[in-house]
């Protein structure tokens, strides 16, 4: 199988009364982690990236032509404040 690894730049803030927000931006997929941990070395100094600590960005390996959450998933209803099946 062949690996692809992609480069993505996450943190969370607080949007209103404890309501915690992802933010994530998806930079790029690279055909090797060496190629991705270079970009993630140019990006960390680049304006809006350099306010945050080296380790809001994530590399991660996936396979190519591979499904992932097969089992589906559980959406979160903040509203009830609890996982809804």
């Amino acid at each position: 199988m062949e690996k692809v690894y992609l480069l993505e730049h996450s943190y969370e803030y607080e949007l209103v009364d404890g309501v915690m927000v992802e933010q994530i931006k998806t930079i790029g997929i690279y055909s090797s982690e060496e190629k991705a941990e270079q970009t993630r070395e140019r990006y960390k100094t680049k304006k809006g990236f350099n306010r945050f600590p080296v380790d809001c960005f994530y590399i991660s390996e996936y396979e190519l032509d591979e499904d992932h959450w097969t089992d589906g998933f559980v959406p979160y209803k903040p509203e009830y404040n609890y996982w809804q099946k």
